[in-house]
C-alpha cells in the first residue's frame, strides 16, 4: 500500500489489507464534521474511503438509512460499495472534485440556470416523496422544532457574536436576544413540515458524469419547505443575483407550493433565510475558535450581507437587528 498526503489509523489499514486493496490513498478535505476522507487510486479505479469517528450499525447508521430512503425516492446519491461498520468505514463511490460552487466560478447563464433548475427539482422530488411514506425512517422523527432552531441561534450568538467577534453583551442585550430569537423561531416552527436535505448548499452538490448528486445528507430531517431552497438560494458559498434567487424560488413555488400566496411564501423564505444565515455564522466562528479551522472565514462577509438584508426588511426583527447591530457593524 503506497500512501500519499495521507496518515492512516490502524483500523483503515486493516480494512485495505482484509480487501487486498494496495492503493495510493490521498486524504481529502472534509467538512466540518469530525468525520474523514481518503481517496482511494488502484487497479479498481477510484473510490472514495469515508472513515466515521465511532462504529455503527446498518440500523442506527444515519448515512446508511437516508442514503437507502433517498435512493428509493429516485434521488442521486453515491453508492455504496463496501462497508465495515465495527471500524466505522465505508466505500463509497466517487463524485470527483467538481462541486457545485467550483463549476459556478466561471459558467454561461443558461449552465448556471439549468444547474439550479435540476437542483430545485431534486428538492420538490424529495418532498413529493416523503410525502407518500413510510414515515418511520430516522430523518421522520427528528424536526427544526423551536428548541432545534433557537439551539441554532444561541449557537451563533456565543460562536460567532461573542466568540468570534469577541463582543462582550449586557443582561439587557441577552434578554432582547433572546426573546427576539423565540419569536422568530416559534413562528418558523409552526409552518407545515416536510422532509429536509438540511445542509443543500453549493458545496454539497457534486457534477458528476453532467449529473448533480446530494452529499453529506446524513443529517436529514423535517422542516419548513422553504429551508432547502434557502440553503441553496441564500448560500454562503455563491453569490447569485437577487433577480435569479427571485426566479428560482418563484420556480420552486409553482412546483411545490403552488396554492401558496406569493406574500406567504416570500415571508416564510425571507424568515428562514434569516435564521439558516446567522446559523451558518455561528458555525463559522465555532469552527475557528474552537477548531482552529480558518477556512470558513472568507465567506463570512457575504453571509453577513445575506442576514443584514433580511433583517432590515421586517419591523417586527428589529429588536434583533438593534443589539446586533450595536456589536456587529456589517449588520447596522
Amino acid at each position: 500500500m503506497t500512501a500519499v498526503d495521507a496518515v492512516l489509523e490502524p483500523r483503515i489499514e486493516a480494512f485495505l489489507v482484509e480487501r487486498g486493496l494496495e492503493p495510493t490513498v490521498l486524504a481529502l478535505s472534509g467538512d466540518a464534521s469530525t468525520r474523514r476522507y481518503f481517496r482511494l487510486r488502484g487497479n479498481a479505479g477510484s473510490l472514495v474511503l469515508a472513515a466515521y469517528p465511532q462504529p455503527f450499525d446498518a440500523d442506527s447508521g444515519r448515512f446508511l438509512v437516508i442514503r437507502e430512503l433517498f435512493a428509493g425516492y429516485g434521488l442521486r446519491v453515491p453508492a455504496i460499495l463496501d462497508e465495515d461498520l465495527a471500524r466505522g468505514i465505508l466505500l463509497l463511490q466517487d463524485l470527483g472534485d467538481r462541486t457545485l460552487q467550483h463549476v459556478l466560478e466561471a459558467p454561461g447563464e443558461g449552465e448556471r440556470a439549468a444547474l439550479y433548475r435540476d437542483a430545485i427539482a431534486s428538492v420538490v422530488r424529495l418532498q413529493r416523496e416523503a410525502a407518500c411514506g413510510p414515515l418511520s425512517a430516522v430523518c421522520f422523527q427528528v424536526a427544526f422544532d423551536i428548541e432545534k432552531l433557537s439551539w441554532e441561534l444561541h449557537y451563533f450568538v456565543k460562536h460567532f457574536v461573542e466568540g468570534l467577534r469577541g463582543c462582550e453583551l449586557s443582561v439587557e442585550d441577552r434578554a432582547t436576544l433572546s426573546e427576539a430569537i423565540h419569536r422568530l423561531c416559534d413562528e418558523i416552527a409552526s409552518w407545515p413540515r416536510v422532509l429536509c436535505h438540511r445542509d443543500f448548499h453549493s458545496r454539497n452538490l457534486m457534477l458528476h458524469e453532467k449529473t448533480l448528486f446530494w452529499i453529506d445528507f446524513q443529517d436529514a430531517r423535517m422542516g419548513p419547505a422553504t429551508y432547502d431552497l434557502v440553503s441553496l438560494l441564500r448560500d454562503s458559498y455563491v453569490e447569485l443575483a437577487e433577480e435569479f434567487v427571485a426566479e428560482r424560488a418563484e420556480d420552486f413555488r409553482q412546483q411545490a407550493l403552488p396554492g401558496e400566496a406569493r406574500d406567504v411564501f416570500a415571508r416564510r423564505f425571507e424568515l428562514t433565510s434569516v435564521q439558516r444565515n446567522l446559523k451558518a455564522l455561528g458555525t463559522f466562528g465555532y469552527m475557528k475558535t474552537m477548531r482552529g479551522n480558518e477556512v470558513y472565514l472568507p465567506y463570512v462577509p457575504r453571509t453577513l450581507a445575506l442576514a443584514r438584508r433580511n433583517l432590515a426588511r421586517y419591523p417586527e426583527l428589529s429588536g434583533l437587528r438593534r443589539v446586533l447591530a450595536r456589536h456587529i457593524e456589517e449588520l447596522s
